[in-house]
């Protein structure tokens, strides 16, 4: 079975059912031998339909005369399917995107209800048409507007406005509904920017290089499967966002140093260390999923790294390592709302309640690995999410407790930071302005005084 958009409703008749979207994605692609564009379209269509499924939803209710949780849940899918194509896919004709849903309903058991399917999609086409332009309606409060329009549970848009206020949270919710980017980090010890740059446009990949991070390459195209271009094998370059590269810079390792990185796998922030240490020293690779650690052992052999120890374990359980590291990284646990344009799924899994217990594990994580650092060396504490409860809540507690710590601006650390950094002495990350994964990071110096 070849068929792009009944593929796409395997995998999303598998996400309702609990599954995540990109291993759901996965099993449906592993099983068939797809042409690239048809793959594309299938990745399209899983991925979007379940980032806009809140707007999908209230077009339904808005519509249909049984609300969407009314409908039965596969019809619900083809439903979505077909609207998602209508409202979102500017390429699919909207015959095409009609017939072919009428075509799905068929397939999947509901032949009785054809009618209702191409009745709705039709008067959705009608609506754009007659009210020239958008059919939705919004409520009239501001968080929800948002959050039907752009299809975030309201409790992730109000987090957002009460930081950046209306039009930055509109622009940020606009962001995280793109298809993301593709970002390599070039390995300094195997080539060079150039190099791989060469390489890649030689088989017409289209890059472009990020301002302020040395090793970072934006793939702008298509790129087909990562493993296949040139310098994968070779060990030259890695996947990782522009963000995840801040990380690292901020921690500034220096040949020779102890360095303990306390949640590792899978490892981007790992190498990266090794790479900026010019592979001289000690990195502990440290994290409690064995088979997470496993992809860090692998790209640690890819890209030819000697400095990489790995350790497995809970960080809050680690009595080997009082007061040895020059440095601990503590890339936190978190509900990842930085970076929810690559989750189609995220915004639908966490909960404020998953919030305050991430946040309760990071406060932990930060008071113990803390004690694995020497008199007078360095602590960075990152994450990928935009919620103050894990990230400047976290910060300020900790340094309520332990005062022989204190936040070092990143002056020290030869990058312009200033694009990030903010009067607290922490930095933002807001993906709206930087056009990257949102994280949030600072940098905590121990002075010399504590036990």
């Amino acid at each position: 079975m070849t068929n792009p958009r009944q593929l796409a409703f395997i995998a999303l008749r598998d996400v309702h059912k609990g599954a995540y979207a990109d291993v759901a994605l996965d099993r449906v692609l592993q099983k068939v031998n797809l042409p690239d564009h048809d793959r594309r379209l299938v990745t399209e269509l899983v991925y979007g339909t379940v980032r806009r499924q809140r707007t999908l939803d209230a077009l339904i209710d808005q519509i249909a005369s049984k609300k969407s949780d009314q409908q039965a849940p596969d019809l619900r899918t083809i439903l979505h399917l077909g609207l998602y194509q209508l409202r979102y896919q500017e390429r699919i004709p909207a015959s095409a995107a009609v017939n072919t849903t009428v075509q799905l309903a068929k397939e999947n058991r509901f032949s009785g209800l054809t009618g209702f399917v191409n009745g709705l999609l039709r008067q959705y086409i009608r609506l754009v048409g007659h009210k020239g332009g958008d059919p939705l309606q919004l409520p009239e409060n501001p968080v929800e507007r948002l959050g039907v329009l752009h299809s975030f549970p309201d409790w992730i848009v109000q987090v957002w406005f009460e930081q950046l206020g209306f039009t930055q949270t509109e622009q940020l919710c606009e962001w995280m509904n793109q298809s993301p980017t593709i970002d390599l980090r070039i390995n300094p010890l195997r080539t060079s920017m150039e190099e791989v740059e060469a390489a890649l446009q030689s088989v017409g990949i289209v890059v472009k290089r990020v301002s302020n991070l040395p090793q970072a390459l934006r793939l702008t195209g298509s790129s087909g499967p990562i493993q296949k271009l040139p310098g994968f094998s070779e060990g030259w370059w890695t996947v990782q966002d522009s963000s995840a590269q801040l990380v690292s810079h901020l921690l500034n390792p220096q040949p020779g140093d102890v360095v303990i990185d306390a949640c590792a796998a899978p490892g981007g922030k790992t190498t990266h260390i090794a790479e900026l240490m010019g592979d001289k020293g000690k990195i502990w690779g440290c994290d409690r999923t064995s088979s997470r650690l496993r992809k860090l052992q692998e790209n640690s052999q890819r890209l030819n790294l000697q400095s990489i120890q790995i350790c497995i374990g809970d960080s809050r359980n680690f009595t080997q390592f009082q007061n040895t590291a020059d440095s601990v990284l503590l890339d936190a646990p978190c509900s990842g709302l930085g970076t929810l344009h690559r989750h189609a799924d995220a915004r639908w899994r966490q909960t404020p309640e998953s919030v305050r217990e991430l946040s309760i594990l990071q406060k932990e994580l930060l008071a113990y690995t803390s004690n694995y650092v020497k008199g007078n060396g360095v602590l960075v504490y990152a994450t990928c999410t935009l919620h103050p409860a894990e990230n400047e809540e976290v910060i300020s507690a900790f340094l309520a407790e332990f005062p022989h710590w204190q936040i070092e601006s990143g002056q020290s650390v030869d990058l312009p930071y200033s694009a990030y950094s903010t009067p607290q002495g922490w930095f933002k990350v807001w993906p709206q302005r930087q056009d990257m994964d949102g994280f949030f990071m600072v940098r905590l110096r121990k002075t010399n005084n504590s036990e």
